[in-house]
Parts: structure tokens; C-alpha cells; sequence
């Protein structure tokens, strides 16, 4: 059997020494922020994370293409998303949780509840739906961004943006009265 490391010195280095720290010190700047809009996206942490690594692996490969990109970090956001799109066209069991358990501690429990009922609200939302409300409220992006990130025009970001939001004030879970 051969050693794996072997295998990895057979794969020529795709950035040069100088850019691999300029990667390196990109990629830790960005990564809070690509796991938070991951886990937007998907509602699960773990997904979140191996959705942020696989794009910042894309970008390591792309990286002379993002680097002189206009806007690296929308570059990076679109990978992301195009990552996490990905992932809803592989036929894969999906696994659902329980019920949390009924418990009575006043307190940040009643957020955790709240959260948890918007994170499911988003998950029965279309992907791109889901998508362009993560992205304008949760990484606080114009039209313009989201479209360029999403690749479509600013106008389809705010129909799809309207019909999520909708969607999300009929969810009888989220309750009335809340400003959205």
C-alpha cells in the first residue's frame, strides 16, 4: 500500500511560495465569516464548516483568479454558496433531529427556541431564497452584492427576497408580531 504523503508530493503546488502566504493569512481572516454564512445556508454547523473548507480549497486552486478579482470576498462568497448549492443536487439521507426536550429554565433557553424555529423556518425555504436572506441580513449585503454573488440581476434578488419574506411571516412557527 502506498503512503499518502507520497501521493501529496506528486501534486504539484498550484501557488508559489509567496502567494501561499498570502492565502494562508486570507483564508484565516475569512473564516468565521464563511462558516457563519454557511451555517445560514444550511442550519448546521458541521455542514457549515465542510461547506467553508471545500471553498476555501476552490479558492486555494483559483487563487491567482481570486486574488485579482475586484472584490476577492465576493468571489469567495460565491464559491461558497455555489458550494452549498452542490450539495442539495447529491442524493444524500437527510438526517432530522428530535424534538428538543420540553424544559422550563427562564432565560437564553426561550432564544434558543426562537433560533432554533428560524433556522428550520429557513430550511424549508428554496435554496436561493434562503440564500438571499442570509446573505442580506446575516452578512448584511446590498442587492447588488447578492446578485453578483448568486450571478443573477439585482431585481431577481428582490423578488426573491420578497417572496422568502413572506413565506416566513405565513410560518405559523416564527408567530405573529414579530418585525421582520
Amino acid at each position: 500500500m502506498s503512503d499518502p504523503r507520497d501521493e501529496l508530493a506528486a501534486v504539484p503546488d498550484v501557488i508559489s511560495s509567496d502567494g501561499a502566504g498570502d492565502f494562508s493569512a486570507f483564508a484565516v481572516a475569512r473564516w468565521p465569516g464563511l462558516v457563519r454564512l454557511a451555517f445560514g445556508l444550511t442550519g448546521d454547523w458541521w455542514a457549515a464548516e465542510d461547506i467553508a473548507q471545500t471553498a476555501l480549497a476552490r479558492a486555494y486552486v483559483a487563487w491567482r483568479r481570486v486574488s485579482r478579482a475586484d472584490d476577492p470576498d465576493a468571489y469567495l462568497r460565491r464559491i461558497l454558496v455555489n458550494t452549498s448549492n452542490r450539495r442539495f443536487r447529491r442524493r444524500r439521507v437527510a438526517e432530522k433531529p428530535g424534538d428538543p426536550p420540553e424544559t422550563a429554565v427562564a432565560g437564553p433557553a426561550e432564544q434558543v427556541g426562537e433560533r432554533a424555529a428560524l433556522l428550520a423556518a429557513l430550511r424549508e425555504l428554496p435554496p436561493r431564497q434562503r440564500a438571499v436572506v442570509v446573505l442580506r441580513y446575516w452578512e448584511d449585503l446590498t442587492d447588488a452584492q447578492i446578485a453578483a454573488a448568486l450571478g443573477c440581476s439585482p431585481g431577481t434578488v428582490r423578488s426573491q427576497l420578497s417572496r422568502a419574506l413572506a413565506k416566513l411571516r405565513a410560518n405559523p412557527a416564527l408567530g405573529e408580531g414579530d418585525d421582520r
